[in-house]
This record gives structure tokens, sequence and C-alpha cells, in this order.
């Protein structure tokens, strides 16, 4: 398997060791950019990919921070590879399907990707884990500088950067925070979040991006805006939507400790007994366990080290890896039998949960 190398090195999504924001699970930044003079790739013709892949890979592969990592093209991969990487955030849905033509360079440990020819010839995108939007945008910036040094970007004095969509027009920048809000769906107030989100020009979509649900309380949060305000601005911005949301996740949590412990309790346990002692799980109700006890974590039910646990397993028990890890192609039957014979190992020795805890806000 050609992307065997990733599973040797810690990816920056599942090693939360370091993260000191147990809501904001990662932060990523992307840019959107195109080659001067060519086609947008939707509109290119399977040479003219193909020369502009050539190209934008051997200089994205020779970046420093791309160094050590992987170089791709996607017709090179199988469908169960492009389902991985697509379940690891590496590459949109839209490149897994994509034309010949197409490709990946991957950093070693999985914190930057560039896409190539997706809607866009260069998709860029770099991945901290928890509240790190600045060390993001800092990270893509000079990767961003470094590409430019050797392509010409196609680029407007008034506009600024062109892109195959007119809503990434400007900055060409999407940031973006994976956010654990638990407490917000429990509680019912996550639509009044939504919507509070969207009037402030900001996007709400699910674990896997735009049409994708939001599985284990996952939701991403990111700008819509693109034209006429900088970089900085957009991050600045961002980051204070994202400070609030913590708030109010933060508030709901206090609320239901407060008014229905034995409730919120129950459901910890509940899930937690399930994964331990489950023998046919989806990935979707592996996700809302998860979820749970991710949240027992945050209020002490749990010990703090169990977290990369369970940040680790959110992405192992996704049918992707699930038949990496079983060396074969199964029916969705089997991979919950699967799913749920990697959760009972995992959790045999998880430790039980203490409820005798105030809970830490």
């Amino acid at each position: 398997m050609k992307i065997a190398p990733l599973f040797e090195a810690q990816s920056e999504l599942t090693d939360t060791s370091t993260s000191k924001c147990a809501i904001v699970l990662m932060t990523r930044v992307r840019l959107a950019r195109n080659l001067t003079g060519q086609p947008f790739p939707g509109w290119a013709k399977e040479a003219q990919r193909s020369a502009m892949l050539a190209e934008s890979l051997a200089v994205v592969a020779d970046l420093p921070q791309m160094k050590k990592g992987l170089s791709l093209t996607i017709d090179e991969l199988t469908d169960l590879e492009k389902q991985i990487l697509v379940e690891r955030h590496l590459i949109s849905r839209e490149l897994s399907s994509a034309k010949r033509g197409a490709g990946v360079v991957i950093s070693r440990d999985q914190s930057a990707a560039v896409m190539i020819n997706e809607e866009d010839h260069l998709r860029i995108q770099v991945m901290r884990g928890g509240f790190q939007l600045k060390k993001a945008w800092n990270a893509i910036n000079a990767i961003d500088s470094e590409i430019e040094e050797k392509l010409n970007y196609a680029f407007s004095p008034t506009l600024g950067y062109l892109t195959a969509c007119p809503t990434n027009l400007g900055t060409g920048m999407r940031a973006s925070a994976m956010m654990h809000l638990p407490a917000l769906v429990i509680s019912s107030q996550m639509e009044k979040v939504v919507r509070a989100v969207n009037q402030l020009g900001m996007a709400v979509r699910g674990l896997f991006g735009e049409g994708s649900d939001a599985s284990g309380s996952i939701f991403q949060i990111s700008n819509q805006t693109t034209l006429g305000e900088s970089e900085e601005d957009i991050i600045k911005r961002l980051s204070s939507v994202l400070n609030t949301i913590i708030e109010h996740e933060l508030n709901a949590r206090a609320r239901l400790l407060e008014t229905d412990t034995n409730k919120l309790f129950d459901k910890i346990g509940r899930a937690f007994g399930i994964l331990q002692n489950g023998r046919l799980l989806t990935s979707a109700e592996v996700m809302n366990l998860l979820s749970l006890v991710r949240l027992g974590i945050d209020l002490n039910v749990f010990p703090e080290a169990r977290r990369p646990v369970i940040d680790r397993l959110l992405i192992e028990a996704q049918p992707g890896h699930i038949q990496y890890s079983a060396h074969g192609a199964f029916e969705s039957g089997q991979r919950d039998l699967l799913r749920a014979q990697l959760l009972r190992t995992e959790f045999a020795n998880f430790g039980p949960p203490d409820f005798n805890v105030t809970g830490k806000n």
C-alpha cells in the first residue's frame, strides 16, 4: 500500500497530547492557488492537467516541509487508500474522485498537504492540533511563499488570487476549527448557535466538511468571506467567534452538571459500557459514543491521559481504517463486527469511570 508510511508516523490530528484546548480538536488553514495562463482543472484537458501535475509535484515535494513526505497521484491509489486519506482530512472527497492528472503531497507528520488539480490547481492546507490558528497561518504562509517563488500564481491587483469558484477570490483562504460541542448538542442549543454563527459570516459544517453530518458532536467552523479582508483579519475574526462558541459550550456543560448530573453521567456510563462490550457497532454510533467518553475526560470522569486514545479512535474507527487494519474489503455488517472488536480491545484496559467528581469547566 502506497500510503503505508502514514501509519508509521503520528498524525497532527490524532496526537493531541500537547493540545491545551479540549473543545477545539484541530485548527486548519487552507489556501486556494492557481497557475497563471492555465485553464482551471475542471476546464483543462487531460494533457494539460498532467503537465501541471508533474510541474507542481516536483516543486511541492522539494519544499523543506515536505522532504520526507509522500508524493502521490490519485490514479495510482486504490479506493481504500483514497478513503483513508479522506478520513484523515488529507484530501477532499472531490480530489478522491478526480480525473487523471491530479495528486497530493503530504508531509511526514501529516500536518501539511498540498492537493493538486482539485477545484483549483493548488489547495494548500496546514493543520495544527488544538486551538492554534496563528501558528497554522504562519506555517502555511511560509509554504505558500516558497511555492510562489517557483510557480507563477494567477493574481489580480483588484481581485487578489484568482480561483475557480468566485467565493474563494481575494485571499483564497479558508480558516477553520474542528470543535467538539457535546453539551450544546445534548441541551438542544446547537441550532441556535449555528444561526448566530451564520449571521456573523461564518459557516458550520460536519466532520468531513460541506455536506457531511456532524457525527460525534464535532463541527467545523470556518470563514466564508475571502474578498476585501486580509488574512490576519480573517484569523482574528474567526478566533473571536471560536472563543464565543467555547464559552457557550462551557456554560452548557456547567448547566448540565448543575441541573441534570445523573442524566449526563448516565449517558457517559452507558457509552463506556457499550464501547467495552458491544458486538456490532456502526461508525456513526461509535462517533457518538466516543464523543460522550471524551466529554467524560473533560469532566474528570476519566483520566486526562486517555484523551489521545479517544482522538486516535475517532479516526481509526472510520470504515477505511477498519478495513486497512483487517487487511481486506468488507461489507458494512462485517465492518461493524470488526469495529466492535477493535473498541473492546481498546477499552479492556481503559479503566472504569469515576463519577465521584465535580467536573471541570
